[in-house]
C-alpha cells in the first residue's frame, strides 16, 4: 500500500510504502492483517525502513491509533531496522492514523479496532476508588454484622424508675416555690410513689 503526495511542493517525489502481511490464527478462527515494515522513498531511492510492532487487526476490521510514531513519548510503534541505516535521521508521526489493506467495501474503512490499550489511567484509577468503597462496606457490613450477635451474649438487665403521682389540687401549686422546710417535708410526705419496670 503506497502513500503518495502528488504536487505537493517540495514532496512530490516522496512515497511511504506500508508493507502488510494477512495470517490465518486457528484460535481466532479468522484471518489478520499486519503492518511489517514502512518505507520511507524519495526519487524512487529508499531512505529509510521502519518495523512496525503492535500494528494488527482481523482482516475484516480496519486499525486505527491517535498516534503511530518512531518518537518514544509516543510509545514507538515504529522502530528503525536497521542501526547501519538512515532511518535514526528520519521522525515520523502519524496523528489519527487508521489503515486496513483487506476486505475494503466501497472506499470506507470497516469497524476500527483501536490500539488503545483498556487500562487508561481514568479506567485504573476507577478501579481501585471502587475497591477501596467496596472494602470499606464489607468492613461496615461485618461490623453490623458482630454488633447483632453481641445481643445473644448479655441478658437484658431491667432498670427502674421512679414517678411521683401528682393530684389536680397539687397542679395549681406547682408553681409556686415552698415557703418553709417544714412545708416542704409535708408535701413530700403526701406523695406516693409508683414502681415502674422498663
Amino acid at each position: 500500500l503506497s502513500l503518495k503526495f502528488g504536487d505537493v511542493g517540495n514532496l512530490k517525489g516522496l512515497v511511504i510504502r506500508f508493507l502488510l502481511t494477512t495470517s490465518y490464527y486457528q484460535l481466532s478462527v479468522q484471518n489478520w492483517f499486519s503492518l511489517h515494515k514502512l518505507q520511507l522513498l524519495y526519487n524512487h531511492s529508499i531512505q529509510a525502513t521502519f518495523n512496525a510492532t503492535r500494528i494488527y487487526a482481523p482482516a475484516s476490521y480496519s486499525y486505527h491509533c491517535e498516534h503511530v510514531s518512531s518518537l518514544q513519548r509516543y510509545d514507538a510503534l515504529l522502530i528503525p531496522s536497521s542501526a547501519n541505516d538512515l532511518s535514526k535521521l528520519w521522525e515520523v508521526t502519524f496523528t489519527d492514523f487508521q489503515i486496513q489493506g483487506f476486505n475494503i467495501q466501497e472506499g470506507h474503512f470497516a469497524y476500527a479496532k483501536d490500539c488503545a490499550t483498556f487500562f487508561s489511567p481514568a479506567i485504573l484509577m476507577g478501579l481501585v476508588m471502587s475497591l477501596i468503597l467496596l472494602l470499606v462496606l464489607a468492613y461496615a457490613l461485618h461490623m453490623l454484622i458482630y454488633l447483632k450477635s453481641l445481643d445473644r451474649h448479655y441478658e437484658y438487665k431491667a432498670a427502674s424508675a421512679y414517678f411521683a403521682q401528682m393530684k389536680d389540687n397539687d397542679m395549681g401549686d406547682e408553681k409556686e416555690p415552698l415557703r418553709s422546710s417544714g412545708n416542704e417535708s409535708d408535701e413530700l410526705g403526701n406523695q406516693q410513689f409508683y414502681k415502674i419496670h422498663i
